[in-house]
């Protein structure tokens, strides 16, 4: 078997995408990992994984750049996997006070896929060779919530508490959107904004052909993923009920 048949090992705050996943010293397949650790998690455990694994979406992926707050990171994750969507994208600048490796909130993250960048060019780079269009939030922006196009796979930035999304990244992106305010309040916290985005994302999305969901493939992966996550050493556990 080759490198490229392999996805990377097997974390907690990433999904490995492929049908074979590396856990520690083991290679395994998803189906297996699904069959074996299975025996070990309650009917109640089973079902509800399965059914939360069947709403995930890759519809919409969400991006933080050089967010400050690592409450705040947290309160969007948590919003991000209630309302199933799992790409979460961390973009941090070069010399920021907090890692991104070190800023990834404990509990939502490890049901999301959470992958970190250094630079704009990167991860637009990235997002729009799988496809995705990107749009900016901007509170000065002429367009509104109102005026995306839903139907395409997406991609939403959200900024910096203070100064929101940086010159860098709003050349590279599609468009720029606000989310209509009556008041005199002039924005959202960026926790408040990425929730409201979600729902609106959720409402619209579900309405697609398919829902906006993942296939049959992608979603055997997340489950075995998710499996894995439900235990402190699925390797030990994989190796004694494999007998590898």
């Amino acid at each position: 078997m080759s490198e490229s048949d392999l996805d990377i090992d097997f974390t907690r705050c990433r999904l490995s995408w492929s049908s074979r996943l590396r856990v520690g010293a083991l290679e395994v397949g998803g189906e297996q990992i699904v069959d074996t650790l299975g025996t070990l998690l309650t009917d109640e455990r089973r079902v509800r994984l399965q059914e939360v694994v069947a709403s995930r979406s890759l519809h919409l992926v969400s991006v933080l750049e050089n967010i400050y707050d690592r409450g705040n990171i947290s309160a969007v994750m948590r919003s991000s996997e209630a309302f199933g969507f799992l790409g979460m994208n961390i973009l941090d600048a070069p010399g920021s006070k907090f890692k991104a490796a070190n800023r990834v909130a404990r509990g939502a993250d490890k049901w999301l896929d959470v992958q970190s960048y250094a630079a704009p060019a990167a991860l637009v780079g990235d997002l729009k060779a799988s496809g995705y269009q990107i749009w900016a939030t901007d509170l000065n922006s002429r367009h509104s919530i109102d005026d995306l196009d839903w139907s395409r796979p997406m991609a939403i930035v959200l900024g910096n508490e203070n100064s929101g999304v940086s010159p860098e990244m709003s050349a590279l992106v599609d468009g720029h959107f606000h989310i209509p305010m009556l008041g005199f309040s002039q924005s959202f916290n960026i926790s408040v904004a990425a929730a409201l985005i979600f729902y609106r994302a959720h409402m619209e999305i579900k309405r697609l052909p398919g829902g906006g969901r993942l296939g049959p493939i992608e979603q055997q992966q997340v489950l075995a993923n998710y499996y894995l996550r439900c235990f402190d050493n699925p390797e030990l556990l994989l190796k004694n009920k494999l007998n590898l």
